[in-house]
């Protein structure tokens, strides 16, 4: 499509979301919804117990998972210019994390809290993690793995917080070791075009880089330009 014309469809959508304070409410709303469930779906998990051993291994599977999922959706959200949809104003104000990569700095609870607040999908995700603990009775592995996965989908924001912005000496041996996201490994995303998608740590890079390059051809040749005449503010969290 036109570059000009996405650019003009990037602009309204951006005036739309800085004046329509649905959409920022819709955002604190969205966070809430998150947290509540999550916290919620945690309490739950004492009364079924797996033992030591497979509450690592629990863990591990959705440390994975939680990486490749975010990453994907990162993937698709990155390409995305849909910008004349309801969601579009959400879409464009994404889309400037690549003009602004740096967060304002702010406590990691409340980082945790704001950047929860853009995970749309996580909401029906754990609404179905918890009607499946209710209303039937999956294995008891798999309860863990569902909800560990929903909770370190939010700690990913705080991981790619964290890259972006920490100068802590315990964060960056973190990020070296592989236990969060490594400004090294993390910079390729911002410097390059259509990779390094994940943001917990990367260790489905390789796999999520793959299926980027069967799908799209790049956010530097195409949303990147979109926000190129955009003058105005950008995120409220960044």
């Amino acid at each position: 499509m036109d570059l000009e014309l996405k650019q003009k469809q990037f602009n309204a959508a951006m005036e739309r979301y800085s004046t329509t304070s649905g959409y920022r409410l819709f955002g604190k709303l969205v966070a809430t919804l998150n947290v509540s469930l999550q916290l919620y779906l945690l309490m739950l998990l004492p009364g079924v117990s797996i033992g030591a051993g497979w509450q690592m291994v629990a863990f591990f599977a959705a440390f994975i998972l939680a990486d490749f999922v975010n990453g994907v959706v990162h993937m698709i959200m990155d390409n995305n210019d849909s910008y004349e949809s309801i969601a579009g104003p959400l879409i464009a104000s994404f889309h400037l994390h690549h003009r602004t990569p740096m967060y304002r700095e702010n406590p990691l609870h409340i980082v945790y809290f704001n950047e929860s607040g853009a995970k749309v999908w996580l909401v029906p995700y754990l609404f179905a993690v918890l009607l499946l603990v209710t209303l039937s009775e999956p294995h008891p592995v798999l309860i863990h793995l569902l909800v560990y996965l929903g909770i370190l989908s939010s700690v990913a924001e705080v991981s790619h917080y964290l890259c972006h912005t920490s100068t802590s000496r315990l964060a960056g041996f973190l990020g070296r070791i592989g236990l969060l996201l490594g400004k090294r490994h993390h910079a390729r995303h911002h410097a390059a075009d259509n990779n390094n998608y994940a943001f917990l740590n990367g260790c489905s890079d390789p796999l999520i880089n793959l299926i980027a390059r069967s799908f799209f051809t790049g956010y530097k040749k195409n949303t990147d330009l979109h926000y190129a005449r955009y003058e105005g503010a950008g995120t409220k969290n960044r």
